[in-house]
């Protein structure tokens, strides 16, 4: 693959996910990227599976980066943090606003022509701006729990760090806009400028929702569900099988499929809309229904019907699958400490298996490197 930030030096002050994973990413594509660590160490490293130093959390968000650990409570290691802030073409922080300013890891300290990346809860401005936020936290506030209420009709928090990550994502997105931005001014002759990104959890977790946002934003209130009855439904195994509809050809062709050709000829189940209007009676029904059969016998017959389905598989279940083996969608990092750990390439760039560091391994060498 490409490496076009080789030669940028990235300063990855921040801690968690989200900051990271853009780090992660800005080193993938060939940045030198140093993490920069308190001596008890990035929180991540402290949860999940971990050995020593490191956990499967710090290791997924961290490959690929040089450690180095500074104590920014003492004065003399402030200094020179902000002198390798000084020298970042990014410098990537995720404090609490105003927090950065005051230890030297700023924008203010960074070099004229920097990217410089602030990620936070709920912006650098506002009146939340000093409230702390987690992903579940940004899962409530921005409306994607309520989006997400299952099959109880309970809302739920997706089981997994999907804001953390979409933020991370959404930060290496802006950042590229912004290097590209400067390449630009080069291009034209003129100085590229400073770029301040304020990246938060509440507006990627909006940006998720953009359509639930939009239109009950348009109608003044929540929008109905557009395909009912998608969704999961046990088996006669108990293994989860999951279908979705988007459009009425498709709601016909299921009922063909599962032997009940009568329901789309019912009132209430015409159309989406009334389907919508009388959910809980045609999910009793289809409960029923996918009763009757294993799941592997549900799908064989759906997916020959071409309709939208597949098997709710566990992440070990994927890993084991035999497309997911075939087209090499999880290569194994060997990482010191921990061991083989398959990790998803990152769609469009490719496979990443550098190891993460451990803590402060690099401490001395880096800032012998840079003379301080």
């Amino acid at each position: 693959m490409p490496k076009p930030y080789e030669g940028l030096f990235v300063l990855d002050a921040a801690q968690g996910i989200a900051g990271p994973y853009c780090g992660m990413l800005l080193a993938q594509n060939g940045a030198t990227v140093v993490k920069l660590e308190p001596p008890k160490g990035d929180w991540s490293r402290g949860l999940s599976t971990r050995s020593g130093s490191h956990s499967a959390m710090h290791t997924v968000y961290n490959r690929g980066k040089r450690a180095i650990v500074l104590d920014l409570t003492l004065e003399e290691d402030r200094a020179k943090a902000a002198k390798l802030a000084a020298r970042a073409d990014v410098l990537i922080e995720a404090f609490r606003p105003g927090v950065a300013a005051r230890i030297g890891l700023g924008p203010e300290t960074a070099k004229p022509d920097a990217v410089c990346v602030s990620i936070s809860g709920f912006g650098q401005q506002g009146p939340y701006s000093e409230r702390p936020c987690t992903d579940s936290v940004a899962q409530a506030f921005s409306g994607l729990c309520a989006v997400n209420p299952g099959m109880d009709g309970t809302p739920h928090r997706v089981g997994t760090q999907l804001i953390d990550v979409f933020t991370g994502l959404s930060a290496f997105a802006a950042c590229q806009a912004a290097l590209a931005s400067q390449a630009q001014d080069r291009a034209s002759g003129a100085a590229p400028q400073r770029r301040h990104l304020d990246v938060s959890l509440m507006q990627a977790a909006a940006s998720m929702l953009v359509l639930p946002v939009a239109e009950a934003g348009l109608i003044g209130r929540m929008p109905d569900e557009v395909n009912v009855p998608a969704g999961t439904y046990a088996a006669q195994d108990g293994v989860g099988v999951m279908f979705a509809l988007v459009r009425e050809a498709e709601w016909v062709t299921l009922c063909e499929v599962i032997g009940r050709p009568d329901l789309p000829a019912d009132p209430r189940f015409k159309d989406f809309p009334a389907r919508f209007t009388n959910k809980p009676a045609l999910v009793a029904i289809l409960r029923e229904v996918f009763q009757t059969r294993p799941s592997a016998e549900w799908l064989a017959k759906m997916q020959a019907a071409r309709l939208l389905c597949d098997r709710v598989n566990t992440p070990l279940e994927w890993l084991d699958d035999a497309h997911v083996k075939a087209v090499g969608a999880a290569p194994v990092l060997q990482q010191p400490g921990l061991g083989p750990m398959p990790l998803p390439v990152i769609p469009g760039i490719g496979p990443w298996v550098e190891p993460a560091p451990a803590l402060g391994q690099d401490t001395d060498a880096v800032l012998a490197e840079m003379g301080i």
